[in-house]
């Protein structure tokens, strides 16, 4: 980090970009910019098609700060590479192209349309579309799709995706994945049957009612198996998509072309607008600001927002082409429940009386560009959330209570402080310096905080990893979390269901082990009353505050850049309020 005083510098630039936004909204958002270049206004992409246009040809420029953690379907687990990857990979279900909370709705991709499902919600059926093809011209069949999906359970191989299905499909883990099946065809799963090409049929032990979300995830897509490379297989998967990998240089770059092989006729999702589709992958942050506002690139594809610097710039010099976007983030500090003194909740609470969460919301922008201050696990949109507030959090508008730190402090036998260690991603915008800031607030109290920046594309092997966290000595972990899909199991089992701690890719990052609380998951999910479900994840979430589990502090938004090139340019609830990327065009 550079020398000089960075806390100084990013509130001075905080409060500039929120005086520059509220100017902004009140003159209605404007056509143009201080320069007078035209463009289709400020957040003029939340709720609407900015650009619509059919025209095809030219390059979609995209850059990032930190590279896909997977290109492989069944491995993937962040946000921006399930957007990405509809390019070249499609499922049975996917969701709706549309702008908004419109884009939650599911629809059919390789299938006709959602499934048929029992009346006891146990079994789901498929159809397949006609003319389905790989990008050798192979027809695409309900065999490749199970085969992708066995996949999933080869844990020693296939690491780091999101577990849903295997968990709903064989909750006693007895399938030991299409590498250990000793069946001629490798597809021994009997939860998944495929009576013929086109038709494919899932039958669950029990009914969950999030299944056909978990069918729209990448862990649902095909995989060929004449194809499949086990570990190896990101480096170059195989295309049921619009587009296929012409090359892919890990950290470095992708590059997709045209898959002739695919049919429009097949596919009533993808537009397949750009000839051709790149991605550059940097680590200087305000670089690629500057040359996405210089032209250089359309887009960013890892869509968590400008730095502070390049939200002054594109706000002062472009705000036409500035969105303004509402995510389903929470910004957290998970406070591992294995590591010493946090076994204690007192040294918890500690924690979350001595925050001056106003003082992290300024790290990241302030309230209009960085997000409102959280008081809830769940985030606004998901069921779960509620205005139960423990520690007074809004009552006292986010700053600390040095008072209640102290007297939790004591409570916990630890009245002079303690030490421990926070991790903080290099590649997050405003991670580092939010988790700097909280070192100086926790010190206040005599909590000594040592912060530990890492490489965001190396997470879930290192705060992801029980075991590293233990070498490491990590007691608390800043990170960002959105839902896998809009309902309460989708956004909050991975982080609080003890049977979802791995030991690789874990995000159970407090490591809670609370059977009060594996039970209001089963609970809640078994339950078709969504009433009911939205009433246990909302006693979920009491139960998680009162314990001083893991500590929201944000509601995140994001200043992102949209390309004056860009055609159908919309933000998509379904991708937590990033851009649609597979709907995206270029003028040439």
């Amino acid at each position: 980090m550079p020398t000089g005083s960075p806390k100084r510098r990013l509130a001075a630039g905080a409060a500039f970009v929120v005086a520059a936004l509220v100017t902004t909204t009140a003159c209605g958002g404007g056509d143009s910019d201080d320069k007078g270049e035209k463009g289709a206004g400020y957040s003029a992409a939340l709720n609407k098609v900015v650009n619509a246009s059919t025209k095809k040809g030219g390059t979609l420029k995209f850059v990032g700060k930190q590279d896909f953690d997977s290109l492989d379907p069944q491995r993937t687990y962040y946000g921006m590479t399930w957007d990405f990857m509809r390019f070249f990979t499609r499922t049975l279900v996917t969701y709706d192209t549309k702008p908004g909370e419109a884009s939650n709705k599911l629809v059919g991709d390789l299938a006709t349309g959602p499934g048929e499902v029992s009346a006891d919600g146990k079994t789901y059926t498929y159809k397949l579309r006609d003319g389905l093809t790989w990008e050798d011209g192979s027809a695409l069949t309900s065999k490749d799709i199970k085969y992708g999906i066995e996949r999933i359970w080869a844990t020693d191989t296939i690491t780091g995706g999101p577990a849903y299905i295997k968990q709903t499909l064989d909750p006693k883990g007895e399938y030991k994945g299409p590498y250990k099946d000793k069946s001629k065809d490798k597809l021994g799963l009997k939860a998944i049957e495929t009576p013929d090409d086109k038709t494919i049929v899932f039958k669950l032990p029990k009914p969950n009612g999030d299944f056909e979300q978990f069918l729209a995830m990448p862990t649902g897509a095909p995989v060929k198996q004449s194809k499949d490379t086990g570990a190896k297989y990101t480096q170059h998967p195989f295309s049921s998509g619009p587009y296929k990998v012409q090359s892919y240089n890990a950290n470095k770059g992708l590059v997709l072309v045209r898959n002739t092989a695919w049919k429009k006729a097949s596919d009533p999702i993808r537009p397949a607008l750009p000839d051709k589709i790149t991605v550059t992958i940097s680590a200087n942050l305000e670089e690629n600001d500057k040359r996405l506002m210089e032209g250089d690139y359309d887009v960013d594809v890892n869509g968590t927002g400008m730095t502070q610097s390049g939200r002054v710039s594109a706000v002062q010099d472009h705000k036409s082409n500035v969105d303004n976007l509402q995510t389903s983030f929470v910004r957290y500090v998970a406070l591992v429940q294995t590591a010493k003194p946090f076994d204690n909740v007192d040294c918890r609470k500690a924690v979350f009386y001595a925050t001056d969460f106003a003082g992290l919301q300024q790290t990241r922008g302030g309230a209009i560009a960085g997000g409102d201050i959280a008081n809830s696990v769940f985030p606004k949109t998901i069921p779960g959330y509620s205005d139960y507030d423990p520690y007074g959090v809004v009552a006292r508008k986010g700053k600390p209570d040095v008072a209640k730190a102290k007297e939790s402090l004591k409570a916990c036998g630890k009245p002079s402080g303690f030490s421990t260690k926070l991790t903080a991603r290099t590649n997050q915008p405003g991670e580092v310096d939010a988790a700097e800031a909280l070192q100086e607030q926790l010190g206040k109290v005599g909590i000594k905080v040592e912060v530990d920046p890492i490489d965001g594309a190396q997470s879930s092997s290192i705060t992801g990893s029980p075991k590293v966290v233990k070498e490491r000595g990590y007691g608390m972990t800043m990170s960002g979390w959105g839902p896998d899909f809009p309902t309460g199991q989708g956004y909050a089992q991975p982080l609080f269901d003890s049977r979802f701690i791995f030991e690789n890719g874990n995000y159970n990052e407090s490591q809670i082990k609370n059977p009060k609380i594996d039970k209001l998951f089963d609970d809640a999910i078994a339950t078709t009353d969504k009433a009911k479900a939205k009433s246990l994840y909302e006693e979920m979430n009491k139960q998680l505050l009162d314990d001083a589990d893991w500590m929201p502090f944000i509601y995140e938004k994001n200043i992102s850049w949209r390309g004056p090139r860009l055609t159908n340019v919309y933000s998509s609830a379904a991708y937590n309020g990033r851009y649609d990327y597979v709907s995206l065009g270029v003028t040439k």
